[in-house]
């Protein structure tokens, strides 16, 4: 049986929704084509790829959503009388689709929760697909809210040359990782795809009567040598941005319609929103609000991110710490060809990987200012393999 938990909500507000646009918010968004966008020659950005070094600032306007300003992390600190996450005050959490909305939506009482999502694709999650689950948990017990996982076990069962007892493999495995990070269990409620789409059909089938074939060829790049289910899967990674796809979270139509969704994830994903964002109005439903990460660099360089298929370009949370040492003793410096030229003319940290792992992983921002041996301190500053372990073993 599936490893699921489940919520009854109790905290939702009858308040009434809020239709005023909030101050800083995008005026005009870019419409949900063109998904691959050639930021500099040789770079691509797609839900699949990503290759070649990636101007952000680029993609922010060629993807047409927000910067993340000091101001809003601010008031994200006021809100939740905390401190921001590291990664929100560093900049890797940098981009944004109406975070003011929703915050203002907050303010005044009103609920929302929390989607994100995995392709389970391995035996084993890496360092990478851990951003935005981390982030995700610091938002969840931040805000007090509920939180939705989506396992896409259907999307890597049409996109990958396996099975499904293969994809439900996987799927589990994966699923270890994310209990293992520790979220609320009374506030979180995981789901397989393949198992829960008797409840999300009926919201998939309005998203899929609103998208032409014509329309996800253009978003998402697919063409006609493509098997069928990949032009109706965008609908599935859609339908659980609307609150209508968890009555047991969300019971009554009422409570549905004053709740709002905020997505943390990876910017290769927003073309999936975007598509959402612009169906949401013809269903009469609030659109989802975004806050988008940057990559978590493969071992190799900025060029590509850490992908599971690349075992070579990756830190995986099964791996010793002897094997962490050893990738991280391999991956790509900005210093010089040699120990002693390291030390004399010391690194460039623009496109030095261990520093940029640290910049994820180190919290202390006085202390990555100073930082020396930028190898010696990831693997001291990566989370624990073994405390992951353990708990990872729990969860079976």
């Amino acid at each position: 049986d599936f490893l699921l938990t489940k919520q009854t909500n109790k905290h939702m507000s009858d308040s009434s929704s809020s239709s005023s646009p909030a101050v800083g918010e995008e005026k005009k968004e870019t419409p949900a084509v063109a998904s691959s966008p050639e930021l500099v020659v040789g770079t691509k950005v797609t839900p699949w790829d990503v290759e070649g070094v990636v101007d952000y600032d680029k993609l922010v306007k060629e993807f047409g959503s927000t910067p993340i300003t000091p101001d809003l992390v601010e008031r994200v600190e006021r809100l939740t009388k905390r401190p921001a996450h590291p990664w929100l005050r560093r900049g890797l959490f940098f981009s944004h689709r109406e975070l003011g909305l929703l915050l203002d939506h907050y303010e005044k009482g009103q609920p929302f929760y929390l989607y994100t999502g995995r392709g389970p694709s391995s035996d084993a999650m890496h360092l990478g697909h851990l951003i935005p689950f981390v982030f995700t948990k610091y938002l969840q017990e931040a805000f007090n809210v509920p939180l939705v996982i989506q396992m896409t076990d259907d999307e890597k069962f049409l996109w990958k040359p396996i099975n499904q007892e293969k994809a439900h493999h996987y799927l589990r495995e994966n699923v270890k990782d994310i209990i293992a990070l520790g979220f609320d269990v009374k506030k979180t409620f995981i789901f397989s795809d393949m198992e829960y789409m008797g409840t999300m059909y009926p919201l998939v089938l309005r998203i899929q009567k609103m998208i032409t074939t014509n329309q996800v060829k253009g978003i998402f790049g697919f063409t006609d040598s493509d098997n069928i289910g990949k032009f109706g899967f965008p609908a599935v990674q859609a339908a659980p941005s609307f609150p209508a796809c968890f009555p047991q979270i969300f019971p009554t139509p009422e409570i549905q319609k004053i709740t709002r969704c905020l997505i943390p994830c990876a910017i290769d994903q927003d073309p999936y929103f975007r598509m959402t964002r612009d169906v949401a109005p013809r269903l009469k439903l609030h659109k989802p609000s975004l806050i988008h990460s940057k990559f978590f660099p493969a071992l190799q360089g900025f060029n590509t991110k850490m992908s599971a298929s690349s075992t070579n370009s990756a830190i995986f949370l099964t791996d010793t710490p002897k094997q962490i040492r050893t990738k991280i003793g391999g991956a790509f410096s900005g210093g010089g060809d040699s120990k002693e030229h390291q030390q004399e003319f010391g690194a460039n940290l623009d496109v030095d990987v261990p520093y940029a792992y640290l910049t994820f992983f180190l919290d202390d921002d006085a202390e990555l200012k100073r930082i020396g041996d930028v190898r010696e301190r990831f693997c001291n500053s990566t989370p624990d393999p073994f405390a992951h372990r353990s708990t990872r073993l729990a969860a079976c």
